[in-house]
């Protein structure tokens, strides 16, 4: 007899499920080598998991069919969510190593499950029998999205076009990867050396000097490095006077991932585009975006090319207007040029200094990182939830900057743990995500582990980390994510918090931001790092003044970003550009959609768009479609008396706590009482 997968993990700390709260994982005792072990034996485990269900002689119920389908591949689930979770974090050559030769077998994996025909025909039954069998709602709607997954993942199509499929998902996952490994490893390779101090004009000692480091971490003694992070426009752009050097940096920023040499990106966008489209037409849909849109809140490609049409105009005329101002100001100081893309944040900050009295530079002082998570985040989620943090020195960790919090309820009870990371490192791919390595499940017994991974530049040791606003923003919407995780209270791990669609998911951590500017909860943490002074009365105002400011350039950089996602990804697979077109084709369609402004470059270029590489394919619109429902969210919040507990339980029972388990659309309507209303979004960025 042939031992069990468990029995084959031999002094490997993924044999059991971890002995620590809530199943924490062990990261004190989890080395490189434990991970292929892990995967396969947790992929062999789940598949004789997968047989039993199939080969079952009784007809399908839900308790001898979902059920055990629903608690399959727990082994296989430990090992990857750790394992992904530092692949983002805190990746080295051997985890990369490791995820190159994953990544298909994890696909293949996948379509062993979902393409399973004697799996699929108990599946089917129970689908075909769902109105008889008095089903409460959660369970009615796993009989649901379990059948649409298979049907949707090919389980209806004919051998040799499931063998296609199989392929398709095999290389994808294999290009996907590769397109990751280059971000990062050109990200790192590509970071800006300057000679000379001279140059930095415009930036703080603190950075200054942590430049200094940076470039002797790398044997630069004496120069200056200043890494890049994923976004096209590059923070210390709004502070460099050299304007040499901000066009440089920008340039750079602006090539990546398409200038030749081993991290060229260009073959692995078209080749995905091309097989996610063919894939797409096996599966009956046009294009890849129709295959997307058809299981997401927006419903179809017409309905978000409709919406980005009609923000589109406004958001670039109101950009052109902006751009207007800075080539004024531009003019009275004399400097003889026109106003190009790696001048925009240089000047804008001058303009929002002249006309609302302040820049980042006087507000960094009152945005110290730690007063900000504890006294900011963490307050606001205790004001309108009765949430309390308490710090945990004793759970281990996986870098010696991240850190633990046990999370308590209202009632006193222990909710969750929540792992913050915060700073850039060059183990740590770009941008900011939150990730669950535990997720709630009544079915299984589990609760919520969950981590914001942040990209703040981290100071010289003994030096405050202090913010500008695009940061606390960026703090507060990753803890909307958290908790969304953290009040998850649904039966199957299929449900469970974020599992939701991709254009609902921004919706709770684009609500949280709301806090970061409330009245209250600014004068909590805005506090001076040094004198303990809170931030004086009339800065507050003139940030809360300045809250449109720049809207035209954010909004317009944000759609240009999302019209080249669904341009690329409504193609015909022989329509899709080949690498020596796709620079031109990304061109064509935001001059196509009225969204071509040279100063205003796209957010992300698809060479460098690793979100449209991953979770995010033709859903970047997502963050804009979700936030009509914020915007509307934080209407009701106003007229309903603002920061209260009530406030706040009504929030968490209506959406948070019931993650997929019910339609989004009938979460949001039954919170707000009716469909969403797109004014306050057009208001917030001064579109109407």
């Amino acid at each position: 007899m042939n031992p069990g997968p468990v029995q084959l993990l031999t002094d490997n700390p993924f044999r059991e499920p971890s002995n620590l709260q809530l199943e924490y994982p062990h990261f004190d005792l989890i080395e490189d080598k434990h991970f292929m072990p892990g995967f396969e034996a947790g992929m062999r485990e789940q598949l004789e998991e997968i047989a039993a269900i199939a080969s079952q002689p009784d007809a399908p119920t839900v308790e001898n069919t979902l059920v055990p389908l629903e608690k399959s591949g727990r082994l296989l689930d430990r090992v990857a969510s750790v394992f992904f979770g530092l692949v983002g974090a805190h990746t080295n050559d051997e985890l990369q190593a490791i995820q190159a030769e994953i990544a298909p077998r994890l696909a293949a994996h996948s379509d062993e499950i979902l393409l399973n025909r004697g799996l699929f025909d108990r599946v089917r039954g129970l689908h075909e029998q769902r109105d008889a069998l008095g089903l409460d709602a959660e369970t009615r709607r796993l009989v649901d999205e379990t059948y649409k997954d298979f049907v949707r993942s090919g389980a209806e199509l004919s051998y040799a076009d499931k063998e296609r499929v199989r392929a398709i998902n095999s290389e994808l996952a294999e290009l996907r990867t590769r397109f990751d490994q280059n971000v990062l490893n050109e990200v790192n390779t590509l970071a800006v050396v300057v000679e000379s101090e001279e140059l930095l004009a415009g930036l703080t000692d603190a950075q200054v000097h942590a430049a200094a480091e940076a470039a002797k971490s790398r044997d630069l003694t004496g120069q200056y490095l200043i890494p890049l992070l994923n976004t096209t426009q590059q923070p210390m752009l709004s502070s460099l006077q050299n304007r040499g050097l901000r066009e440089r940096i920008l340039g750079i920023s602006m090539s990546r991932g398409h200038s030749g040499g081993e991290f060229d990106n260009r073959d692995i966008v078209s080749r995905i585009a091309r097989l996610r489209a063919e894939h797409a037409q096996l599966l009956g849909y046009s294009t890849y975006a129709d295959y997307i849109l058809a299981d997401q809140t927006a419903g179809t490609v017409a309905a978000v090319n409709e919406r980005l049409a009609a923000l589109t105009p406004a958001a670039v005329a109101n950009a052109q207007r902006e751009a207007a101002d800075l080539q004024a100001l531009i003019d009275s100081q004399g400097g003889g040029f026109e106003l190009a893309a790696w001048d925009w944040e240089f000047y804008a900050e001058q303009v929002r200094r002249q006309r609302y009295a302040f820049d980042d530079a006087e507000l960094q002082p009152y945005l110290e990182l730690n007063r900000v998570l504890i006294d900011g985040v963490f307050y606001a989620a205790n004001q309108i939830y009765g949430l309390t943090f308490v710090e945990r020195f004793d759970l281990p960790v996986y870098e010696e900057s991240v850190r633990v919090f046990e999370v308590f309820d209202r009632d006193g009870s222990s909710l969750s743990l929540f792992i913050f990371d915060p700073y850039a490192r060059s183990s740590k791919r770009g941008g900011a995500w939150a990730r669950r390595y535990v997720s709630q499940s009544k079915l299984l017994g589990s609760g919520t582990v969950v981590a914001n991974h942040i990209n703040i530049t981290q100071p010289p040791e003994g030096e405050p980390t202090l913010l500008n606003l695009t940061e606390v923003t960026t703090l507060f919407h990753e803890f909307g994510h958290a908790l969304h995780s953290m009040f998850s209270d649904v039966t199957y791990p299929s449900f469970s918090g974020t599992n939701v669609p991709r254009d609902f998911v921004e919706y709770p951590s684009q609500v949280n931001e709301m806090w970061l500017i409330w009245p209250e909860v600014l004068r909590n943490y805005a506090v001076h790092f040094e004198t303990g002074e809170p931030m004086p009365q009339d800065l507050l105002d003139r940030v809360l003044e300045a809250e449109k400011f720049n809207q035209g350039f954010a909004t317009t950089e944000y759609l240009a970003a999302s019209i080249i996602d669904q341009a690329l990804h409504q193609l015909a697979p022989d329509d899709v550009p080949s690498a020596d077109e796709l620079m031109a084709f990304e061109a064509r369609a935001l001059e196509a959609a009225g969204a071509a402004l040279d100063v205003v470059p796209p957010r992300y270029r698809l060479t460098y768009f690793s979100h449209i590489m991953g979770g995010y394919a033709a859903g970047y619109y997502a963050y804009i479609w979700s936030e009509v429902l914020d915007a509307d969210t934080v209407e009701w919040f106003r007229e309903n008396g603002g920061m209260r507990l009530a406030n706040g339980q009504r929030f968490r029972d209506a959406v948070l706590s019931r993650g997929g388990a019910v339609d989004a659309m009938t979460l949001y309507r039954s919170f707000r009482g009716r469909d969403p209303d797109v004014a306050p979004l057009l208001e917030r960025r001064g579109l109407n």
